[in-house]
């Protein structure tokens, strides 16, 4: 039992199903911990917060429907009372910033130790925020991203294969516009070509 006598109520929410089933088997062996409710995509977790009021949500970041960062967003924007972990398993500093911005409580790596873990959850319930040390060192290290909002969106559509026409009826720029943002956005992440510079701002967890 958690310090007050009460069991905490966890939602797990993890895309692959043989790892969502281990780390629900292994947490229901904790005495004060139960998961309450499974899913496994991000699209999926505000309603299965809704209904079964969990203390806190673990949140793989890479789920389809939506992310665990857009997950634990909506969390902290409609249910505060949800303490979002977020589970990677890329230790990217950035992504750890974008948790802490979105109201993440905590941010640990997938394969941390399951004792790890729990003691992660008891001490969010408490109010505290954990953090990966590695991450946190990486992320200070690092520093911010050095793209700015319109060129990590830029990026983010060119990645997916949009051409600059593409991108600029999807974001009413002028064609011009989007091949600044593309170029500006190049030069910072110092690669060569559009899809070279999406796939270092996505390693460093810019987008």
């Amino acid at each position: 039992m958690s310090g007050d006598g009460t069991t905490i109520r966890v939602l797990l929410a993890e895309d692959q199903t043989l790892v969502r089933g281990a780390l629900r088997a292994l947490l229901d062996l904790e005495e004060d911990i139960e998961v309450v409710a499974e899913v496994g995509r991000g699209d999926e977790v505000l309603a299965a917060a809704r209904e079964h009021r969990p203390d806190v949500a673990l949140l793989d970041i890479e789920m389809p429907g939506k992310d665990g960062l857009e997950a634990a967003r909506e969390l902290a924007a409609e249910l505060p009372a949800v303490r979002a972990v977020v589970l990677t398993t890329f230790g990217r500093p950035g992504f750890l910033r974008r948790a802490m911005e979105v109201g993440a409580a905590g941010f640990l790596v997938k394969d941390s130790p399951v004792a790890e873990l729990a003691r992660a959850i008891r001490a969010v319930v408490a109010g505290e925020r954990v953090i990966d040390r590695d991450l946190a060192a990486a992320a200070l290290a690092l520093g911010a991203t050095p793209l700015s909002g319109r060129e990590a969106d830029v990026l983010r559509a060119a990645a997916d294969g949009a051409t600059v026409a593409d991108i600029a009826g999807r974001m009413f720029l002028s064609e011009g516009t989007v091949r600044n943002y593309l170029s500006s956005a190049i030069g910072k992440t110092g690669a060569r070509t559009r899809v070279e510079a999406a796939r270092v701002a996505q390693e460093k967890g810019w987008l």
